[in-house]
């Protein structure tokens, strides 16, 4: 199932939609038509887990070709915002995840050269989410090193304490796609927080396809474009720490709960790695991509003097 928050023209607030044969259906409103108390927000979806989403399907199905007015509208009709447009708690980023990834940061960005034998982790603010069609900011007067980094997003469906990897599967809820925006240049003694957390850093949708609909998450292409020239093309498979894994490691010390995001490490080809490097102006447009779940099209805008 593909879901998301949207905003319809005259609509002030997010809605909960599926996005099903080109249209998206409100959730809410389907639920009044079928005598559901439907969740009205991605959180509350995840919250109550499993049985309202297979209710949610219940619902799809037995309305298919019968829904009143009102009930649908058509894909290009509505904003699509950040699925989570506000998540509950800092989004955990892994670095250093992609086996060329860590060549070209070494080169360039004074990492180890040494595969990490552990996950890298730092995290970014909820404030960093923007989605969909909206703008990166650029303040030249923070950064001249502005970059981008594809990432495939993990959402959580399921507390998860001190989770085994052969469990870790479990307490998945979905995926969606992140860009993990780096102000190379704003890295403060090792600590990436600053570089990274800064507003408008995270583009992060269009959608969330659920685990169900993802028939191996550990083979999915995942791209980025900037101004139409591809940058980064790779595979989750080339992981360099799989998703049981990670939550496996998050969770040995931190407890994840529903609606926890982990954006899972970005490829080879963010412009700190090329040669000569290059970054994001104002002006550009990038999009990102995963197979499966959706693009991301954000432009780059300038902010300050």
């Amino acid at each position: 199932m593909k879901l998301v928050t949207y905003r319809a023209a005259a609509a002030a607030e997010g809605r909960l939609g599926v996005v099903w044969d080109g249209l998206v259906i409100d959730v809410e409103r389907l639920g009044h038509v079928v005598g559901e108390d439907f969740p009205t927000s991605m959180l509350d979806l995840i919250d109550q887990g499993p049985d309202a989403l297979a209710a949610l399907a219940r619902a799809i199905a037995e309305t298919d070709g019968k829904r009143p007015a009102g009930i649908a509208v058509p894909v290009e009709n509505v904003k699509m915002l950040a699925p989570i447009p506000r998540p509950r708690k800092n989004i955990f980023g892994i670095g250093l995840n992609y086996v060329e990834h860590v060549a070209e940061s070494a080169r360039t960005l004074d990492t180890s050269k040494e595969l990490p034998d552990k996950p890298v982790v730092f995290s970014k603010p909820p404030t960093a989410v923007i989605a969909d069609g909206e703008p990166i900011q650029h303040n030249a007067a923070m950064t001249q090193q502005l970059d981008w980094e594809v990432e495939l997003a993990v959402i959580i469906g399921k507390r998860a304490t001190r989770i085994s990897k052969e469990d870790a599967m479990s307490h998945v809820f979905g995926y969606s796609v992140i860009n993990d925006v780096s102000a190379r240049d704003n890295r403060r003694a090792g600590q990436w927080i600053f570089s990274k957390g800064q507003d408008s850093y995270a583009p992060f949708g269009p959608a969330i396809v659920t685990a169900d609909d993802i028939a191996d998450p550990h083979n999915l292409v995942l791209w980025l474009k900037k101004n139409g020239e591809e940058k980064q093309r790779s595979n989750t498979k080339f992981l360099l720490f799989d998703i049981p894994t990670l939550i496996a490691d998050l969770s040995s010390g931190m407890t994840l709960e529903p609606g926890d995001i982990i954006a899972t490490g970005t490829p080879a080809g963010v412009g700190a790695g090329r040669s000569p490097q290059e970054f994001m102006w104002p002006g550009d447009v990038i999009e990102c991509g995963v197979d499966g779940i959706g693009v991301l099209r954000n432009p780059v805008v300038k902010i300050g003097d």
